[in-house]
């Protein structure tokens, strides 16, 4: 009987298994930078548009991995794909974002600093102004924003609409070229100990007790006290390379 019931109901137990992992962080994300890659494909002139996905950078404190890099003459569009659905609030200058569904609330990174941190390590490893490269950011999986939001952050196929709407020409076609061959030449490898170095990375930045690197230089951060004024006995990370570096970060 066993062997009959199993026989008929085989097909639930790899679809149980399926619906668990769509319904995980790290298909969510796979997928939503898989729509705009093939959204690129269809929407933007490779010609003009030159791809480069799933780049992975050294920073002074680690790495940091960007979803997506279009090199075109009209500057470098920096892509940060994020997979939300239900209601987003957010500011440009606010450090966390929340996102609402139903009773359900989640605070997560605000992207534009997040890419932030992307765009300086793309100028630093192309000696490039930042003013030649475009922080975008799309959300896709049917969020809905409730707050006004900077026109670099879009649904799904609008930041199409966005890159194409800088006109201006800021790189020769030989800099594009150069610029590709450095990303090419100047990125980790693309594999899974590459992405297993990252994860780790960031676990390490998002523990408070964790020894850490300045993000700008690269030297130790320690925790000091603050000795004065209204915040006199709080904790904070300092670079130790003070005064030559002034980076400070909160502890969490």
């Amino acid at each position: 009987m066993f062997n009959s019931l199993f026989a008929q109901l085989w097909w639930i137990f790899p679809l149980l298994i399926a619906s668990a992992v769509v319904k995980t962080p790290w298909f969510k994300g796979i997928f939503g930078e898989w729509l705009v890659r093939v959204s690129a494909k269809l929407l933007l002139d490779s010609k003009e548009y030159r791809p480069v996905h799933n780049v992975t950078l050294k920073t002074p404190d680690g790495t940091t991995q960007i979803d997506h890099v279009f090199v075109s003459r009209f500057g470098l569009f920096v892509v940060e794909t994020k997979n939300y659905s239900g209601w987003i609030f957010g500011d440009e200058h606010q450090p966390m974002w929340t996102q609402k569904i139903f009773k359900t609330t989640n605070r997560f990174q605000n992207p534009l600093r997040q890419n932030y941190k992307h765009v300086k390590a793309l100028a630093a490893l192309l000696n490039l102004s930042p003013e030649k490269i475009h922080s975008v950011v799309v959300f896709v999986g049917g969020s809905d924003f409730k707050t006004e939001m900077p026109a670099n952050v879009t649904y799904a196929g609008g930041y199409i609409s966005y890159i194409k709407s800088k006109t201006e020409v800021l790189l020769s076609r030989s800099e594009v070229e150069a610029a590709i061959t450095a990303i090419g030449t100047g990125r980790m490898a693309p594999s899974f100990a590459t992405n297993r170095e990252h994860v780790q990375n960031v676990q390490r930045r998002l523990d408070a007790d964790a020894p850490r690197l300045c993000p700008k230089c690269g030297e130790k951060m320690v925790v000091r006290t603050t000795k004065s004024g209204d915040f006199a006995g709080s904790k904070f990370w300092g670079c130790s390379a003070f005064p030559k570096c002034r980076t400070i970060q909160k502890v969490t």
